[in-house]
């Protein structure tokens, strides 16, 4: 290569744990690193190895492998030059030649949950008697005709993956070398470090100890944070290999209780195999299935794939979607990560993203563990927005995350008819209709006038457009936002459909539950009516918020197609097709749909403020509901098209999944879909490398199935 590939990888574990760099081996974030492990997970990440430094002798002449920039604004060494190839399938692999050889690596993180049960079942439903692994396997491959003599020295830290490490006096990391292992721990005044050890299969370790400073993040440059650090070695390894050989190395948290047995290369292999047999059980409903659909490619959907190009892409999607699931030990049960590498687990996310990571998978007890654990914390009607740590109180900063649990309830009783499930958390549906109507947190409440649901709090952001900046939201949306009240419209549907099928089983009081129904289904039909108040008969669309004076916002945003996109839908067929040619016009990209019109005078068209720019956060903050492309709203769009239009006549579904199924190939972070992308073209890919609710709604709406 003779440019820098900083494009990227990213390895999980189902802890929160993760591994994350470039194809040219620079580090250029602050996240990246070869194992931040989720101490408590999947919170408290922290680095421990970054990376090590490989160099390799060959008669008498040395070749440094490595790529790092560094606060002057040098790139040194320039490994990059000599490598030859990389891939992420099935484990990121380079490839070193332009010497006399050639030099292989890979890693991998094994899937952390090491347990007596499937690993579907434990992520579902927790299992105390689990333990948690935080692991990275690292494998060098040498083949050439002569011997090579490879060098190997670790860097590592131990600091908050949002942080730096600085080599200060009162930092020191204290090593123990036994036989091929070594056992390391940070010390600082008053604090001990995390306990970890590297283990390696052959060589001779010598123990120097010494600070490497100013390794530079180009990336955090741009994003206007802190962009340097330094690393500690507390040595180097020496390595002879002859051809054909292979140096397997192990880094792991926690210090062995015992002594362990020496490695073995075959660890690397048998790890690969383990992680392909448990993506296979866990997927091989849904496996089979998109095996079939790929014989033929239905004549709406754009993508010409050959069946075996897009069996790979389908197995790549599972796997991209897999990443985001974990399991949270401060509710012994499932989450999602919202975004690699820097997000952690939100509410609303996770709903969003479940009907595509599990039901569309059919990973049920998965989606049932979700919902059952979201249900569980309600609390004065209102479901998390954000798990915290073991004792400290959920956020329920949301005014969506418990209409979108009633929403997402409704689609897995559809797939499912799991009724005993309904009858489990029927009552978690009573207690949101009832915290709704009398009112709760953040003024949030029903309008009596007209049935819809209002909410009037300053300082606050409580839809997923959420950006605040020193104090002020930058959409704050007050009042009636569009969506919130669609929302609401199916969550009454639901209700009223739910009670009406308790009642046919009912043993004690039928008539409570024919009320409740009767109830339920007079104010839908009431908020049905209210809904045309977000009519803009000039706009040929719908307000975006009715704010709490009764002034309507006429901003075109996505919003509008989010409320046509529910299983209960409470508009008429006419008004949704107009709204949906608006957003196809104004709205629509070839990455998703921008979050405001490029006609409003708040319109933002890069999200870096220019293209290639440096933008502080405030600045981003200030883009990121204003134009910028979000990518799981194409899901939306989607489902609404299909439902207001004949698709396979009149009105085909105007998009292409080509470019969205060509950024998961190539772009931004290989074998993933990444969060936001600008909205002016070439709308390049911004924010989080890898976000679940993009993986999810490709997910639910594969182009290659029938």
């Amino acid at each position: 290569m003779d440019d820098l590939d900083t494009r990227e990888w990213l390895l999980t574990n189902g802890l929160g744990s993760f591994a994350s760099g470039t194809v040219c081996d620079a580090h250029t974030r602050t996240y990246h690193g070869w194992l931040f492990a989720a101490l408590d997970p999947p919170s408290q990440r922290t680095l421990l190895l970054s990376h090590i430094e490989a160099s390799l002798e060959i008669a008498g002449q040395v070749f440094a492998l490595g790529t790092h920039y560094w606060l002057n604004d040098a790139i040194a060494p320039q490994g990059f030059r000599l490598l030859r190839s990389f891939t992420v399938d099935p484990v990121p692999t380079w490839v070193w030649g332009d010497f006399p050889g050639q030099l292989t690596r890979r890693l991998i993180l094994p899937y952390g949950w090491v347990s007596d049960r499937d690993s579907t079942s434990s992520l579902a439903q927790g299992n105390p008697s689990s333990r948690f692994r935080h692991q990275t396997l690292i494998q060098y491959s040498y083949a050439g005709s002569e011997v090579a003599t490879l060098r190997l020295r670790p860097l590592i830290g131990d600091r908050d993956f949002h942080h730096q490490q600085r080599a200060e006096p009162e930092v020191r990391f204290s090593q123990i070398v036994g036989q091929q292992q070594l056992l390391l721990q940070a010390i600082r005044p008053g604090i001990v470090g995390t306990p970890w050890h590297l283990r390696w299969t052959q060589g001779n370790y010598e123990p120097d100890g010494l600070w490497y400073w100013n390794y530079h993040y180009p990336a955090e440059t741009q994003r206007g944070l802190a962009d340097y650090e330094d690393l500690y070695s507390p040595g180097y390894l020496t390595a002879v290999l002859q051809p054909g050989d292979q140096l397997t190395l192990e880094a792991s948290v926690g210090w062995p209780e015992s002594e362990l047995p020496l490695l073995n290369h075959s660890l690397f292999t048998a790890a690969i195999q383990a992680e392909q047999q448990r993506l296979a059980h866990d997927f091989a409903a849904v496996l089979p299935a998109s095996a079939q659909a790929l014989t033929s490619t239905p004549p709406e959907k754009p993508p010409e794939l050959k069946p075996s190009d897009a069996s790979h892409l389908w197995h790549q999607l599972l796997r991209a979607g897999d990443q985001f699931l974990v399991y949270r030990a401060s509710i012994t049960g499932p989450t999602v990560i919202a975004g690699y590498p820097w997000f952690n687990d939100w509410g609303r996310d996770t709903l969003i993203a479940l009907p595509g990571l599990a039901l569309a998978t059919q990973r049920f007890d998965l989606a049932k563990g979700l919902l059952q654990t979201f249900g569980h914390y309600c609390h004065l009607g209102l479901i998390p927005n954000a798990f915290p740590d073991v004792g400290v109180q959920p956020s329920y900063n949301s005014i969506d995350a418990a209409l979108w649990w009633i929403e997402i309830l409704g689609l897995y009783l559809e797939a499912t008819a799991d009724w005993e499930f309904l009858a489990q958390q029927y009552p978690v549906v009573q207690k949101i209709y009832k915290a709704f109507i009398a009112g709760t947190l953040y003024n949030i409440r029903v309008d009596a006038a007209d049935g819809l649901v209002t909410w009037d709090a300053p300082g606050v952001a409580l839809t997923w457009m959420d950006a605040v900046v020193e104090g002020k939201p930058i959409t704050p949306r007050r009042g009636k936002p569009i969506e919130i009240n669609a929302l609401w419209y199916s969550a009454l549907r639901w209700a009223s459909q739910w009670a009406e099928r308790l009642d046919k089983e009912a043993v004690t009081n039928p008539e409570t539950l024919v009320n409740q129904a009767r109830r339920y289904r007079q104010h839908a039909d009431q908020v049905q009516a209210s809904l045309q108040q977000f009519w803009n008969r000039e706009q040929q669309y719908f307000y975006d918020t009715i704010e709490p004076d009764d002034r309507p916002d006429p901003k075109i945003r996505p919003n509008a197609v989010l409320a046509l996109s529910l299983h209960h839908c409470g508009f008429p067929a006419e008004q949704a097709r107009q709204v949906l040619q608006v957003a196809r016009d104004r709205l629509l990209t070839p990455y998703g749909l921008r979050s405001l019109d490029p006609a409003d005078p708040d319109y933002v068209g890069y999200y870096l403020g220019q293209p290639g720019g440096v933008a502080p956060q405030p600045i981003r903050d200030c883009a990121y509901h204003q134009g910028t492309v979000w990518s799981w709203l194409i899901g939306p769009f989607v489902r609404a098209w299909e439902r207001f239009f004949d698709t396979q006549d009149s009105e085909p579904l105007p998009f292409d999944w080509q470019p969205l199924l060509d950024h998961l190939q190539q772009q931004a972070c290989l074998g993933s879909i990444s969060e936001i992308f600008d909205g002016d073209a070439p709308h390049n890919p911004q924010g989080a490398i890898a976000q679940a609710w993009s993986v999810a709604e490709v997910i639910r709406h594969w182009p290659c199935r029938e």
